[in-house]
């Protein structure tokens, strides 16, 4: 789905970025794909799927680390 429409960002190259990339903020998604810097209708939606791809991401550590 496009979550940015003024950039053409989809909600799966947001969650590649918080896995690939690191990103864990609005700021840092601008820097990796230049979304959310025009219009802003996309911050909130943009904002929800880094927090969600964030936890998903600290759960699978967690879980990768106590299976060592």
């Amino acid at each position: 789905m496009y979550v940015c429409i003024c950039k053409n960002v989809t909600d799966r190259q947001i969650r590649q970025a918080v896995y690939q990339q690191d990103v864990s903020s609005i700021r840092e998604l601008r820097a990796c794909l230049g979304a959310c810097d025009q219009c802003g209708k996309c911050v909130r939606d943009a904002r929800e799927i880094i927090q969600g791809a964030t936890s998903e991401r600290r759960m699978l550590q967690t879980h990768s680390a106590m299976a060592s």
